[in-house]
């Protein structure tokens, strides 16, 4: 029923947001899947990374280590609660948790179950907190916590991002946008193309690796047919296509008139479809404007395909299979505390062995250098 409430006070300006912020049965036996998967796993935290010898005998051990506390900044989705909650806990780390005010009530319930559950157990509160805050409050939080953060992760869309990384005073993870390519090759299986294509379009637009664009090769056998039926069933699924000037002559799409759009992510029924006429013409597109994210080759041609996913600067790259599998539980981590665009210090779904850093301990008999 609290979800229900936020629902209803909702005004449905954001297709993505409310679909989001929806919790039902199968949202639920996810979250519970999920928590299930973190408690099985093994404690990342104390884990010998490295050890050595030095010649005076001193003996040096490298070994993961809690990071402390965490603050997750999100937009409507309450299953955040539950993944980064659990993510933090069981790696060892405080989570503070600022999520968005369309959500309030599902999350406010979902941490009152955490409270719960920990007091059941024996364990202080403090370790899941909710920061129940205005954007004024937020950004005053941000620039002089009043208590440590170790590390912060915004969670949603570019203007969220931005807002953290302008008034943050300690270490940023970014979880970025998508802005996800597939390239149709020219040796591509285009009965195996359609299907990925349509999947990672349509199965969930609200999801940061949903499909944006799609860049066909020239070169493809029955390049016109396998077009145009792209289209039509993409049109059939009610997403707007948008093509660049070389495909302006299909039906029922509209041409792209600003190439700022190839910069875009969607996050709605939407797609640009687009023609280059070589692998090299591809990688340097989708490494221009890509939002760091997934991307994926359709080919038969194996060497292609390693060559593609070894060029392309992002952190999931894929063979003949839909960009919707960039996730924290599809990828055996068992949930995600986010899904980082960065470089440093993990790239991709964060998990549980991702959400530590590392302590070195120096055992000594007197040395002195």
């Amino acid at each position: 029923m609290t979800n229900q409430e936020d629902l209803a006070d909702y005004d449905g300006s954001d297709l993505a947001m409310e679909e989001r912020l929806k919790v039902d049965d199968k949202k639920v036996d996810e979250m519970i899947l999920s928590l299930n998967q973190l408690a099985s796993q093994e404690d990342p935290v104390g884990v010998e990374r490295f050890h050595f010898t030095h010649d005076n005998g001193i003996k040096v051990v490298n070994k993961t280590a809690a990071f402390g506390t965490i603050l997750i900044i999100y937009e409507s989705r309450p299953d955040v609660t539950i993944e980064a909650g659990g993510i933090a806990f069981k790696s060892g780390n405080k989570i503070l948790l600022k999520g968005g005010k369309e959500s309030l009530k599902s999350n406010l319930k979902i941490v009152s179950l955490w409270h719960k559950a920990l007091e059941e157990n024996g364990v202080s509160k403090d370790w899941v907190e909710y920061l129940n805050y205005n954007r004024t409050e937020t950004q005053a939080f941000l620039e002089k916590p009043t208590q440590k953060v170790d590390l912060i992760v915004p969670r949603g869309g570019e203007k969220l991002i931005e807002f953290v990384k302008a008034h943050a005073t300690c270490p940023v993870i970014v979880s970025g946008r998508g802005n996800n390519f597939v390239y149709v090759h020219e040796k591509a299986d285009t009965d195996l193309a359609l299907k990925v294509i349509l999947n990672a379009k349509t199965a969930k637009i609200s999801a940061c690796n949903a499909l944006d664009k799609v860049l066909i090769d020239s070169k493809l056998p029955n390049f016109e047919g396998f077009t145009a039926m792209l289209v039509e069933a993409l049109i059939e699924s009610k997403v707007e296509v948008i093509v660049d000037k070389s495909l302006e002559y299909f039906e029922n799409t509209k041409t792209i008139e600003n190439e700022d759009i190839w910069y875009e992510e969607f996050l709605d029924y939407k797609i640009v479809i687009g023609t280059i006429d070589s692998q090299e013409h591809a990688i340097n597109m989708i490494n221009k404007y890509c939002g760091g994210h997934s991307a994926a080759i359709i080919t038969r041609d194996n060497e292609a395909a390693q060559q593609f996913m070894e060029s392309i600067d992002a952190a999931a790259v894929y063979q003949n299979a839909s960009t919707r599998f960039t996730d924290g539980g599809q990828f055996g981590l068992g949930g995600e505390l986010a899904i980082s665009t960065d470089k440093l210090h993990q790239r991709g779904p964060i998990g549980l062995q991702h959400l530590v850093t590392n302590k070195w301990y120096v055992y000594g008999e007197g040395q002195i250098r």
